[in-house]
């Protein structure tokens, strides 16, 4: 669980200004300080408990969680902590169809991947300086908005995002796929738009820093976990074959029925 000295250094008590305020966070409203919010960190370490547990679920399942974080004091921290999880997430722009029109989205990360075979391909040597600059500057692009969503193959199994009124468009496209949601939820949000709401300030950088850098943990258990799952069953089908095999040679060696039918035939 969150422990309760980490989150107040980072600052996750913080929420916005009374007059800023959605009265759906109410209930995760502890009490007001000159004027600001102060959030209930009790209540935000049993949320994130609850999160974490159901992100595990997912990700030993083998399935994939797209992050999402495009806000300047998200980002960088964001892409860091997802990329040790191995997981895909949106730092840059959230390409409108992301989820709606995903097909779409595939045909770009396969263009970009076109793009990289041209490049390296013995073929670039006839290209022209000014074709090669223009290739990699749209490769570039590409890679600047789709680079860290390459490998999703597949609609993503959940969403974690930060600050949800500014990804109001993800929110609004993964509610449309019935695709569950995670978040850190201020008090200046609906928390009623997300499955997984966990309270807490989605402004201050070590404040996103704690709380993603725990859910991530709780993927890469669920990960390792899946991996333990595999080898123990991987090994328990190569017992069974060993079994088999020995009760196999280990078996008493029956006559050929014929045989059998002869040697009863000549003793009568």
């Amino acid at each position: 669980m969150l422990e309760f000295e980490k989150m107040l250094e980072a600052g996750v008590h913080f929420g916005h200004l009374k007059r800023k305020w959605n009265p759906k966070m109410a209930p995760y409203i502890f009490t007001e300080h000159n004027g600001m919010h102060i959030i209930d960190l009790y209540k935000t370490a049993a949320k994130a408990e609850e999160a974490s547990a159901a992100l595990k679920q997912i990700a030993k399942s083998g399935k994939q969680i797209l992050f999402v974080a495009t806000k300047k004091q998200a980002k960088d921290i964001v892409a860091n902590i997802v990329k040790e999880a191995n997981m895909p997430y949106v730092t840059e722009r959230w390409p409108g169809g992301m989820l709606t029109n995903f097909a779409t989205i595939r045909k770009a990360v396969k263009k970009m991947g076109n793009l990289d075979r041209l490049l390296n391909s013995k073929e670039n040597n006839s290209i022209s300086k000014r074709e090669r600059l223009q290739i990699t500057r749209e490769r570039a692009k590409l890679e600047k908005n789709l680079g860290s969503i390459a490998g999703l193959t597949h609609l993503p199994a959940a969403l974690f995002i930060v600050d949800i009124n500014k990804e109001h468009i993800a929110v609004a496209e993964a509610k449309r796929l019935n695709i569950p949601t995670f978040a850190i939820v201020d008090t200046n949000c609906n928390p009623d738009l997300i499955d997984f709401p966990i309270p807490g300030n989605d402004d201050a950088s070590k404040s996103i820093s704690l709380i993603v850098d725990y859910m991530c943990k709780a993927i890469e258990e669920g990960v390792q976990e899946r991996k333990l799952d595999k080898e123990a069953q991987a090994e328990e089908a190569a017992k069974d074959v060993e079994v088999k095999e020995e009760n196999a040679e280990n078996a008493p060696k029956r006559r050929p029925r014929k045989a059998v039918a002869k040697k009863t035939a000549d003793k009568e």
